[in-house]
């Protein structure tokens, strides 16, 4: 199982190869790096013998959250990674007082839709051509801690 810290600097360079072999609109290496010293944003990364293989990021404000990237390494998919990603980014959120958690997935996209809901997250609406670039809806999810 890879080891999951904090992102550095350092990270950035795979980050942004890992993002754009994942998403038809990625982030890019200077967007990860504005948010990684933002007091509400918090980054993760995935390890396995030293290489990044994934990363995922949360993005807070007051008591809500947003999972706003989340992408493995096409060759470590459907390992844990980014179930691990996701146990942690929401562990880290609700530390920092976050109670509802939200995200858009392309509605097609049914491996990351069955994970998310393993977190206990539900559709809540959907973002017509949210992905403008694949021509794709989206779905927001929701996640609300009940206390």
């Amino acid at each position: 199982m890879p080891i999951i810290s904090k992102m550095t600097e350092s990270d950035l360079d795979q980050v942004a190869e890992i993002a754009s072999l994942s998403f038809a609109r990625p982030w890019s290496r200077q967007g990860f790096a504005d948010a990684l010293p933002m007091d509400n944003a918090y980054f993760l990364v995935a390890r396995k013998d030293k290489m990044v293989v994934g990363y995922g990021g949360l993005s807070m404000a007051l008591d809500e959250g947003e999972i706003v990237s989340i992408a493995v390494k096409p060759d470590y998919k459907r390992q844990g990674i980014a179930d691990k990603l996701i146990g942690q980014l929401l562990e880290a959120g609700r530390r920092s007082g976050v109670s509802r958690f939200f995200l858009e997935v392309r509605v097609t996209n049914a491996a990351a839709i069955r994970l998310y809901e393993k977190h206990g997250f539900g559709i809540c609406g959907i973002r017509k051509n949210y992905y403008t670039e694949i021509h794709e809806d989206a779905y927001v999810m929701h996640c609300i801690d009940e206390e």
